[in-house]
């Protein structure tokens, strides 16, 4: 090396260190720069309740507790920018049974009143409303049809500011009360959330409310929620549930579910999402297949999605904008092939992205791509092979994904093999769902499962994992060395981006305490080493 290559690598570590904010931590915290890491795996804690409890019907926290039309469920979502806030709300009861009888949706006002003081609610916004059933056309199975749900996307709004609202119908003396939340800061390199919550898999069972309970103490000002919201299809449409559908439900006509528990989760989520913007992103559970070949109808009507404004046909992928960092939501369950319409649009929205303004790219989408747990192992492999590449080309900083039900961290990584310029993986689908808790490796001896099992169907069914280890398996004989850690308990993420170049990630297990954390780590852009603009990809 030269004089030169030295006085350059001193000056890119100096400017690191500058920039670093544990320079002048007294307790240090790895970064990305000291990777990559020797693979851990964390011993189980075979204490844990590793197999969560749905909360009953009959639980306060999921009771409906206003009359009339009052509005309830009420739950914030971002627009593509700061500028833009949608707020969503539920009016009127839904009605279950044989037959029944839609709400009319124009009976009722979709009014938001907000304004920057409490008592001074200056300004109105008006939007639409709706309502979905779910029906199923066989005997012995009950209808569903939903309240009213109400869409308002309020504009105009400036950054970082706190506004109050109202929502409902003045005219029905159906207002609600006085919520709050804070819009994202404007996007450039200096301006970011302060705490980004991620977690994946919720359900609403006993672990989900200790997850949301720790995560509320962290006071994020955006929310993640990676697939698999209610686990309403884990419901017969009489109420009758199961940890495993297809074991207790074998000779079912079709996948039932049990919607009532989406309005359940609603009420228990108001606490949160009345006042943290919530971003969803479906999955597997989330498909709900009904009468004419409907799916996704719950999830698509319940959440308000900031497709249009991201230039997207589909509330089942889209982009929006939080600070300097630059989302997108992807979808797994939809077509994802190349040149298809998800993977077009996913093209344009990344020759959009400009680093200037947004430097950091986060991606997300339900099955994950690195995951060596036996559960969904390489399930979600024929997405890979249409999408890495592209993201990889475009600099991905950090992938968020769910659906195994545990945790773990990947080293950088594309392709399998260890690369420094690669996307660090977080699989987050621990947040506390009744489905059992993943505890098994795809590399312990006879956990690799056979290799034709393992494409899902609701993906397409096709099998693309060719791209088998150097010794030619299907599955490692150890811990791969692009898996950094993992570990099997349930929890949630905090994000929080320092600056344009160093974020900090940390993963809180349920059985801590809320000082104590389960990971962290500091996660390092290196923009002189790793352009991420439309980066060549060298297959040689």
């Amino acid at each position: 090396m030269t004089f030169h290559d030295y006085s350059i690598t001193f000056l890119r570590l100096s400017l690191l260190c500058f920039l670093s904010p544990a320079a002048s931590s007294a307790d240090y915290i790895p970064s990305t720069l000291d990777g990559p890491f020797v693979p851990v795996t964390v011993p189980l804690d075979t204490s844990l309740r590793g197999k969560a409890i749905d909360l009953a019907d009959t639980d306060p926290r999921v009771r409906r507790h206003v009359t009339g039309f009052e509005p309830e469920q009420i739950s914030l979502s971002l627009s593509s920018d700061y500028d833009s806030v949608w707020v969503s709300w539920i009016t009127g009861e839904f009605q279950i049974g044989k037959n029944v009888k839609p709400l009319d949706p124009t009976s009722i006002d979709s009014i938001v009143r907000f304004g920057t003081l409490r008592h001074s609610l200056s300004h109105e916004a008006k939007g639409t409303s709706l309502v979905y059933s779910q029906l199923y056309p066989f005997d012995g199975l009950l209808n569903y049809t939903s309240g009213i749900i109400h869409h308002v996307r309020i504009t105009g709004l400036k950054p970082s500011t706190v506004y109050y609202y109202r929502c409902g119908d003045p005219s029905r003396h159906a207002m609600s009360k006085i919520h709050h939340f804070r819009t994202m800061p404007v996007s450039n390199p200096s301006s970011y959330p302060s705490r980004i919550a991620v977690v994946g898999d919720l359900g609403l069972t006993y672990n989900t409310t200790d997850t949301i309970t720790h995560l509320l103490q962290n006071s994020p000002d955006l929310v993640l929620l990676i697939g698999d919201v209610s686990y309403a299809n884990l419901y017969l449409t009489n109420g009758t549930s199961s940890d495993c559908y297809s074991c207790s439900f074998p000779d079912t006509p079709i996948h039932e579910t049990y919607q009532p528990r989406w309005d359940y989760w609603g009420r228990f989520m108001e606490t949160l999402t009345s006042k943290v913007p919530l971003m969803v992103v479906e999955g597997n559970h989330e498909i709900e297949l009904q009468a004419e070949n409907k799916t996704f109808e719950a999830c698509k009507s319940r959440f308000a999605f900031p497709f249009k404004e991201s230039g997207s046909s589909s509330k089942l992928y889209y982009s929006f904008n939080a600070g300097g960092i630059h989302f997108v939501m992807l979808g797994a369950y939809i077509a994802f092939e190349k040149p298809g319409e998800q993977y077009e649009w996913l093209k344009k929205d990344l020759a959009k992205f400009d680093r200037s303004v947004t430097p950091w790219l986060v991606v997300s989408w339900h099955p994950p791509w690195y995951s060596t747990y036996t559960a969904h192992y390489r399930e979600a492999e024929c997405m890979k092979e249409a999408m890495e590449e592209l993201l990889y080309s475009y600099g991905t900083d950090i992938v968020f994904n769910g659906h195994v039900h545990a945790y773990e961290r990947t080293n950088r990584v594309y392709n399998y093999e260890l690369d420094p310029c690669g996307p660090v993986y977080i699989v987050v689908g621990d947040g506390g769902n009744r489905e059992k808790m993943a505890i098994e490796h795809a590399d312990e001896p006879g956990k690799c499962p056979d290799p034709l099992t393992t494409p899902d169907p609701a993906m397409g069914g096709e099998f693309c994992g060719w791209n088998f280890t150097r010794t030619g398996k299907f599955c490692w004989d150890q811990q791969p060395e692009y898996s950094a850690l993992r570990e099997s308990s349930f929890g949630h993420g905090i994000l929080e981006v320092k600056n344009e170049t160093w974020a900090l990630w940390t993963w809180y297990r349920n059985q801590d305490s809320s000082s104590k954390v389960g990971d962290q780590i500091y996660i390092v852009r290196e923009p002189d080493r790793c352009h991420g603009y439309n980066r060549l990809v060298d297959h040689c």
